[in-house]
């Protein structure tokens, strides 16, 4: 017998908000021919993110080449590489006048360096234009690559950013060609290379994963000196997509936070609607004054 598909609980409410602000960015990402992961990858927070004037640059395209099976990114082979999307996507954080940027990107396994350079040089040119605006990447694995991995770190991001995703025992599933381990590796080497860059992961949950294993996954994360963790729920994008198995409570959530921090992160944003750069500015500023208040974060 098939299993039963569970409705939508109550707290998992999107807010409309589709005003100037929201209409402003929306024509700005077109006129300059840009992505954001806020619309491939359907994100539930657009409304109230556009709406305040903040995106998620994704760089690289819009055609991944891996087919995890949580995403709703478009997957493919990608035809091309657009040497100037760094410079149009610090036009666009310049016309927005942010304070914190993040930057992501479809995984680019067709390339040498993974996008590396790209993400390099979009770094570069958003601090050449917006020289106090703080720039957070979120990076894909790079296949393992270390100097692709160096590349990034030697462009001195705010916040290095790379998800797990999901506890181990269910990686291999959740996500295509990802390893949990090499995850995990990715995050302890960039620690190794750049020391007082925090590095930051994310966590999705309702995909088949059991309590213990979720504080066993922040035990890795800490293993490595992860100083920023995100807990959110998934949501099944389309019908071809993994099922939602479990809706976890908002009182859940909040009981992992507490788990989190105790645990040693510098900041944990657990929610229902979290997403990996949901208030992501906010979290920089909390995980900074913990650490000048003199939290330990260290393993």
């Amino acid at each position: 017998m098939a299993k039963q598909l569970q409705p939508k609980p109550d707290w998992i409410r999107i807010k409309l908000t589709t005003g100037d602000n929201y209409q402003d960015i929306k024509n700005m990402m077109r006129s300059k021919t840009l992505h954001t992961v806020c619309e491939e990858a359907r994100c539930p927070n657009i409304y109230e993110c556009w709406a305040n004037r903040t995106a998620t640059f994704m760089i690289l395209g819009d055609i991944c080449t891996r087919a995890c099976r949580f995403c709703a990114v478009n997957t493919g082979m990608p035809t091309e590489l657009d040497l100037q999307e760094p410079e149009r996507v610090a036009e666009a954080a310049e016309q927005m006048n942010l304070r914190h940027c993040v930057v992501t990107s479809v995984a680019r396994d067709d390339l040498r360096d993974g996008g590396a350079g790209i993400f390099a040089g979009t770094i570069a040119a958003i601090r050449a234009r917006l020289p106090f605006c703080s720039v957070e990447v979120l990076i894909p694995d790079f296949q393992g690559d270390e100097e692709a991995l160096r590349t990034v770190m030697e462009a001195k991001p705010d916040i290095l950013n790379h998800n797990i995703e999901t506890v181990e025992r269910l990686s291999d599933r959740v996500r295509a060609k990802a390893k949990y381990r090499r995850s995990l590796e990715l995050l302890q080497r960039a620690k190794t290379m750049k020391p007082d860059i925090p590095t930051k992961s994310s966590i999705m949950l309702g995909v088949g994963e059991e309590w213990e294993e979720i504080l066993q996954a922040m035990d890795d994360l800490r293993a490595v000196d992860c100083d920023i963790l995100t807990i959110g729920q998934y949501l099944q994008p389309t019908p071809q997509h993994l099922r939602v198995e479990k809706y976890y409570t908002p009182e859940q959530f909040a009981a992992l936070k507490e788990e989190g921090l105790k645990r040693g992160f510098s900041h944990v944003e657990s929610g229902p609607l979290v997403r990996s750069s949901y208030h992501a500015h906010e979290q920089v500023k909390s995980a900074k004054s913990r650490k000048e208040e003199g939290v330990p974060t260290s393993s």
